[in-house]
């Protein structure tokens, strides 16, 4: 056995150069399999980190399930409309804390001034504009980072107060100018700011996010500027984890009733939790995964097919060799074990820099983009290595047989 892995070693050595360009795709194959897991990897603990920020006992009630896509049924268009009476119901559960009812105004059209903010001659566009309750900053985790949230007082008055997002203050005042207490201009109605939320990166990106471009108001005043928009959403806070499938049994009940849902028909509405949101990204990471696998096996069929043509080549060559190694003892065993090594360290080799090639990757990656923990794991690395000796097994066994 020894004898036919040095003679294998050997004959690689002697075509270093033929011995590369073969083994090119194995390593192409391998290398997008340890990259790519690797920076999935580091989105999937980005996604969950932010999932999880958001509270294990919390849940938003829609018209309109999450999507991937935004793809929609035209038909879940038509669903009835939550009103603020649905709310005030859930609020009364039992197993609920706290509900804000919640309208939300997003329009991308940078033409569109009623969808800015103005301060003097500084303009936020495509701004985000949200009514909600003194209670939705606790209920979702929100974080001011000066001023103040909307309170009662705000909410009973429908004042013209406004909360600016991380990005919408950046945008609009200088950097020597404090927010708090500035008249800002929307929809040619003066407001005063109250508060700027905290800064949150974008999970897949670690850039801007959307969300922190945006404008909440109390959700009266809300409903002043907008009196025609009335599709609410419902963010909830459970009291405790331990009671989110009897909330959420409730909840469903309770809605069923209010908007007549007979007992053989399906909800008309969605409650979306934490699993709801990882479930979905779950679905956009295999999506990508699928599209990595398939990328990384017709590279490593074009390296197998490869290294078979080479093996082939190879065998022609050395007619000679295989002929004396026969005169001398060699049995035809031999000779198949001699050829399928040669084929397997080929494409191990091959195997070895795709998995360096791939932990490169995330190196570079982590150094560019250092929001992004991606992480090479042990698991890819052994299926790559094992993949790449699976191939020159596969596809050295025609030649070494021959």
């Amino acid at each position: 056995m020894n004898e036919i892995l040095l003679l294998a070693l050997d004959s690689l050595q002697k075509n270093k150069l033929r011995s590369f360009l073969t083994v090119l795709g194995v390593v192409i194959g391998v290398a997008t399999v340890i990259g790519m897991s690797s920076i999935i990897s580091g989105l999937n603990t980005n996604i969950s980190t932010q999932i999880q920020d958001l509270g294990s006992n919390l849940i938003f009630v829609t018209r309109i399930p999450p999507t991937i896509g935004g793809r929609v049924p035209p038909e879940m268009f038509s669903r009835k409309k939550f009103t603020l009476e649905d709310g005030k119901a859930i609020a009364e559960l039992p197993l609920v804390q706290a509900v804000s009812p919640v309208l939300r105004y997003i329009n991308f059209n940078a033409s569109a001034r009623s969808f800015s903010v103005r301060y003097r001659d500084r303009t936020a566009k495509n701004t985000i504009f949200q009514g909600a309750s003194p209670e939705f900053a606790m209920v979702v985790s929100l974080r001011v980072q000066s001023g103040r949230w909307i309170n009662e007082s705000d909410q009973t008055h429908n004042a013209s107060v406004v909360v600016l997002g991380h990005d919408t203050a950046e945008t609009i005042f200088p950097t020597n100018v404090d927010p708090i207490g500035k008249e800002v201009e929307i929809e040619n109605q003066p407001f005063r700011v109250i508060g700027v939320l905290e800064e949150r990166k974008n999970a897949l990106t670690g850039g801007k996010n959307p969300d922190d471009n945006v404008a909440i108001m109390p959700l009266g005043t809300f409903s002043r500027l907008h009196p025609e928009f009335k599709d609410f959403m419902f963010a909830v806070r459970t009291v405790s984890q331990e009671d989110m499938p009897r909330a959420i049994d409730q909840i469903q009940a309770l809605l069923r009733i209010h908007r007549g849902v007979p007992p053989n028909k399906d909800n008309d509405f969605a409650i979306s939790t934490q699993d709801t949101f990882t479930n979905l990204w779950n679905q956009i990471s295999s999506g990508i995964f699928t599209v990595m696998l398939a990328i990384s096996s017709i590279a490593l069929v074009v390296g197998g097919v490869g290294v078979m043509n080479i093996m082939l080549v190879s065998v022609t060559e050395r007619t000679r060799e295989i002929g004396v190694r026969k005169a001398i003892g060699a049995t035809r065993r031999n000779i198949l074990m001699q050829f399928l090594f040669e084929a397997m360290l080929l494409t191990a080799v091959g195997g070895v820099l795709g998995i360096a090639t791939g932990a490169g990757i995330a190196a570079i990656v982590r150094t560019f983009a250092p929001f992004l923990p991606a992480s090479v794991s042990a698991f890819w690395v052994a299926v790559g290595f094992s993949v790449s000796v699976g191939t020159g097994l596969v596809f050295g066994f025609y030649p070494a047989y021959r």
